[in-house]
């Protein structure tokens, strides 16, 4: 039996504590680029502190975790990180565990690996370990998630569903994230898995989310600010439900295709940003150079 409510950190069970978000979060949309010139894994280090960064691997969503955990390990080092650790929280017991767990607390980087983004949550949630990621987000540790983990750093997370481009009402499911943010909804391989229809249909669940497509190497970074800067490859797509004034979801059958009305999308490409606040996309003075050409191993990542 699992004894672990004693290790509670606060008093709020979610870690809801009422001080602002000082980290960086990443979110990538899986495949990133780990051969070539790594430039979003090498960026990730670069936030967490350079030469001088403390780098702390979740692999808890891997069913390969200690081979998805060598190659970060591998990387990280290679890419100059100071420190890199292995948090070894592949079941509840490790997540109330305080000697694995301590690490979380002087990393200035954490990085959760892809996989199964609901194998990860049903570990973490509502333990210790996900009350330190909490806390050391909002303390000024960068965070960031390929795949699996990027859905996972969100409130609503992206729990699985079905590809497609027509939406329908039973193509997604969603579940309980970290919860590091509540504004975004995160899907990942999003070109390469033909994930429109799903995303929006979690807009048609709950309009007040932004939802944020993923392509393959291709990332986003959000400041404290709540400013959102795309790196990569691909593209990022941007549904916006909050001007919807029609949606037939809570009439229509499981599989029946959706009617939505004056729902937003914007895409963004390398060097664009998005203002979360004021969900507007950011035109910048001078247009952005193209990201790299550089080598790229199809299908490189889990």
């Amino acid at each position: 039996m699992l004894q672990c409510a004693s290790m509670t950190l606060s008093n709020d069970p979610a870690g809801n504590e009422p001080f602002p978000n000082t980290g960086t979060l990443m979110m990538i949309g899986g495949a990133e680029d780990k051969v070539g010139n790594r430039t979003i894994l090498r960026r990730f280090v670069e936030l967490a502190g350079g030469d001088q960064s403390r780098i702390a691997i979740i692999a808890t969503a891997s069913e390969i975790y200690e081979i998805v955990s060598q190659i970060y390990e591998r990387i990280f080092t290679e890419l100059g990180a100071a420190d890199v650790h292995v948090l070894k929280l592949y079941s509840r017991e490790d997540c109330c565990d305080e000697n694995i767990l301590a690490p979380i607390s002087e990393s200035s980087g954490l990085f959760l690996t892809g996989g199964n983004q609901l194998k990860l949550m049903t570990i973490l949630g509502g333990t210790p370990a996900a009350t330190r990621i909490r806390r050391a987000y909002r303390a000024g540790c960068s965070v960031a998630g390929t795949s699996a983990g990027a859905s996972a750093v969100c409130q609503h997370m992206m729990a699985y569903g079905m590809s497609g481009i027509t939406p329908r009402k039973a193509m997604m499911h969603f579940a309980p994230g970290l919860g590091l943010i509540n504004r975004l909804l995160v899907d990942q391989h999003f070109g390469a898995r033909g994930r429109t229809g799903r995303l929006v249909t979690a807009l048609a669940h709950n309009p007040y989310l932004l939802g944020v497509g993923l392509d393959e190497d291709t990332a986003i970074e959000v400041d404290s600010k709540r400013m959102m800067s795309v790196i990569g490859r691909g593209s990022v797509t941007i549904v916006d439900g909050t001007e919807m004034s029609y949606n037939d979801i809570y009439r229509i059958s499981d599989h029946a295709p959706l009617s939505i009305h004056n729902m937003r999308f914007h895409l963004l490409t390398h060097g664009y940003q998005f203002d979360i606040n004021r969900r507007s996309p950011v035109v910048p003075a001078t247009p952005p150079l193209p990201f790299e050409a550089g080598l790229y191993a199809e299908g490189e990542g889990i």
